[in-house]
């Protein structure tokens, strides 16, 4: 069994900074990609940004330019950090893993938890 495990959310002042951390644990052999994805109340999950195991990035045009997502693959972790955070990027962020290969199998999708992070003054 593999599971991802988030930290870093919290409440934070518009134009300050929060950094997400999510680490895949388990007998993990390799992970495709890693992201983070976000959900406000009374609206669908979307991607934030995700990143490859060779170190392909993708945005969500709305974060470009605020937002740096880095991995580690040695660590089986990726982490978010976020500038110039603004009230619309309140939600629950959710880290994903795509395509884990472990010693107990293998494992399309995985979601963490989930983390909040709240932009408001």
């Amino acid at each position: 069994q593999v599971h991802l495990v988030e930290s870093g959310g919290g409440l934070v002042q518009p134009g300050g900074s929060l950094r997400l951390s999510c680490a895949a644990v388990g007998q993990i052999f390799s992970i495709a990609a890693m992201g983070w994805y976000r959900q406000a109340p009374g609206k669908e999950r979307e991607l934030v940004a995700t990143i490859t195991s060779v170190g392909t990035t993708n945005y969500a045009n709305s974060v470009k330019g605020r937002f740096t997502i880095s991995g580690d693959n040695a660590k089986n972790t990726v982490n978010l950090q976020m500038n110039s955070l603004k009230p619309e990027d309140t939600a629950v962020y959710y880290c994903k893993a795509d395509n884990i290969r472990s010693a107990t199998g293998y494992w399309r999708d995985t979601w963490g938890q989930g983390t909040q992070v709240t932009v408001s003054s």
